[in-house]
């Protein structure tokens, strides 16, 4: 029997191990490493689902770099609501700096392309994204994703940061 948890009123079962996230995470940092050394990037997580990946991914990413947290958000519960709302924004000039956008998931995509959209409209000199997990049948908004842990199906997932109202 696959190890089972819940959040509010659902179950859900283990679909990627704490060790294949680890490895995965750790791989990222150093490809980012490679990518980004001298260049000091400026990492943008966005709140809350990528906090625990974010600060993961940024341990092994043995370079000067900054980080900041925005807070975007389309979903109510387990479905997108179609509307985006910036809880927090960026309180930093980000003119002439490379730019690695931290997400937790892309699903339909929309929620990044608009913040994609305005952090490309601040003239930094280069926007990167790195998601630990994509759906690629759920995406409807066009994105470059540079940096992807791992490809799932399109099917609802919490647990490492990602939640399901606020719980896992």
């Amino acid at each position: 029997m696959k190890k089972q948890t819940s959040a509010h009123e659902l179950s859900f079962e283990l679909f990627i191990s704490e060790k294949e996230i680890a490895e995965k995470t750790k791989e990222l940092g150093q490809h980012i490493t490679r990518l980004y050394k001298g260049k000091k990037p400026l990492f943008i997580g966005v709140m809350n689902g990528a906090f625990v990946f974010a600060a993961d991914l940024i341990r092994h990413c043995h370079l000067e770099c900054e980080i900041a947290f925005v807070r975007l958000s389309s979903y109510k519960g387990t479905k997108s609501s179609g509307k985006i709302e910036t809880v927090y924004g960026l309180e930093m000039d980000i003119v002439g700096r490379h730019i690695i956008v931290v997400e937790d998931i892309v699903d339909s995509g929309r929620t990044l392309h608009y913040f994609l959209k305005y952090l490309r409209e601040q003239n930094p000199a280069s926007v990167s994204l790195t998601t630990l997990l994509f759906k690629p049948d759920a995406l409807r908004f066009p994105l470059k994703l540079d940096h992807v842990g791992f490809e799932i199906p399109e099917k609802f997932v919490i647990g490492y940061g990602l939640d399901y109202d606020g719980i896992g």
